[in-house]
């Protein structure tokens, strides 16, 4: 790399995000990463870690084996265990290294965070606002905080893009969680609407409807987009909005509409875990339809 002076990167927690960012990485010239992940030791960690071994990453038998020698650490875990992440960091650190907090949690979360590290780490409260795939290290992200300035340029010369939202912590998290309002709610949405619609036997005709409203959107794949992500990940999003809800607690906002996202997420990602839903997710709206509609009626 011509005598650039690479990161030693450390990915804790390497789920889907830190899989997408960590190969990105590798291959845009980054030759030391290491990770480790509570599931490791257990069964279910196994595709983590031949992933890892894919993209050339060091599998770690500790939070503390994984910081050694790094020099910026990637935390990518579940939002209900950022700062359960954070605290596995901390009597570990030497080197004031960077600490690029990538989970989707409230402001309030991630200044909590960075309060545990004080001057041992440079903490950047680090926003992903697009799908990780199929950008990987490339998704848009946005960074905040004190040293996020200082860490932009080393991220921008892997073609990352990482715009500075603000010098305080949170100023990221604030945006990520408040669009989520809308966002994963327009999902929520999605399904209780389509679901409702396939039943009644009026979904072309829903869908047609809504395009006199807003021509500017595809909703055949809107609606096939949103199932797919919902049932797929509706867990995960599930956890996140109730970090959503927090932010507006904080806020000083009623979280009325989010309450109602939480639990439509959640409950999709339960429904999609289900062979019979989870075989029809790449066949499109009418199969996953039929599918999720049946799989709600039998759990009720």
């Amino acid at each position: 790399m011509n005598g650039r002076n690479l990161p030693r990167l450390c990915f804790i927690g390497f789920g889907e995000a830190g899989q997408a960012i960590a190969s990105g990485l590798r291959e845009a010239g980054i030759e030391t990463v290491a990770a480790w992940d509570i599931l490791f030791p257990e069964a279910e960690g196994a595709p983590l870690k031949a992933a890892a071994e894919r993209h050339g990453v060091r599998i770690a038998d500790s939070a503390e084996d994984a910081l050694r020698g790094a020099t910026m650490i990637i935390s990518a875990v579940t939002a209900a265990s950022s700062l359960e992440a954070a605290q596995s960091v901390e009597p570990h650190l030497s080197g004031n290294p960077f600490y690029l907090d990538i989970n989707s949690v409230s402001p309030g979360r991630k200044q909590a965070s960075a309060k545990l590290f004080g001057d041992r780490a440079r903490y950047v409260d680090v926003a992903v606002v697009a799908p990780i795939h199929p950008a990987r290290h490339r998704t848009a992200m946005m960074l905040a905080g004190p040293h996020a300035e200082s860490v932009a340029p080393i991220l921008q010369s892997f073609d990352m893009k990482v715009p500075v939202v603000g010098a305080e912590i949170g100023a990221a998290a604030a945006i990520k969680m408040v669009r989520s309002v809308m966002i994963k709610g327009i999902e929520a949405l999605t399904a209780e609407c389509f679901v409702a619609a396939a039943r009644a036997g009026v979904t072309d005709q829903v869908a047609a409807s809504l395009s006199n409203n807003y021509p500017d959107v595809d909703w055949t794949k809107m609606i096939d987009y949103n199932l797919e992500r919902m049932a797929n990940h509706g867990a995960r999003r599930a956890a996140e909005m109730e970090q959503v809800a927090e932010t507006l607690k904080e806020l000083g906002v009623e979280p009325l509409m989010t309450a109602g996202t939480i639990e439509r997420q959640r409950e999709m990602g339960q429904i999609g875990r289900i062979p019979a839903v989870k075989g029809t997710l790449d066949q499109g709206r009418a199969a996953m339809l039929s599918a999720i509609s049946k799989a709600a009626q039998d759990r009720h």
